[in-house]
């Protein structure tokens, strides 16, 4: 995957609905999501694509040089990311030296013949009359949907870098 490519997901994916809930420091968390995208090759129409995405701990205690990220349920695309992020060097060593395990399921997605603001803006009004804590919101890349995704839960990891600091903190750990 060339850099570019994973900085233009970037650039074009927005968070529309942060859940309440934030990255569990002992445990898993997972997340209801649903993603818009606008298709390309359809004038006025939205893909919306609904499902779960988890961040947990490997089960098992692993030497340090199998740190790592790992995936389940995402394609090929997954690991070039992960190998992205091991490159990034300082800047994503907490995600590698963590060793998180991210797994998505139940994805099931839609065609909805409206412009993808108008998509947007529905979700969104859904999701804050929903009061669902795990719901997330996301505006993201058509072809790259699944990058658009991880790139969501990194930014939940970076949000609960400080609470998850202070848990260890106050458990002796650090």
């Amino acid at each position: 995957m060339r850099e570019q490519e994973v900085n233009y997901v970037m650039q074009h994916t927005k968070v529309l609905y942060v859940p309440d809930r934030r990255i569990d420091t002992f445990g898993d968390t997972r997340f209801n999501f649903h993603m818009v995208s606008e298709l390309m090759d359809e004038v006025g129409a939205s893909r919306v694509r609904s499902g779960w995405i988890e961040a947990s701990r490997p089960r098992i205690m692993r030497p340090a040089d199998l740190m790592g990220v790992e995936f389940e349920g995402f394609g090929e695309t997954a690991q070039r990311m992960a190998e992205w992020l091991s490159e990034r060097g300082n800047e994503m060593s907490f995600l590698c030296r963590y060793g998180f395990r991210f797994s998505r399921s139940e994805v099931r997605e839609e065609i909805v013949h409206e412009d993808i603001l108008t998509v947007s803006d529905r979700l969104r009004e859904s999701a804050l009359s929903s009061g669902n804590p795990l719901l997330a919101v996301i505006s993201g890349v058509d072809d790259a949907w699944e990058l658009s995704l991880l790139y969501f839960m990194v930014t939940m990891i970076r949000e609960s870098y400080e609470i998850n600091m202070f848990d260890f903190r106050h458990r002796g750990i650090l």
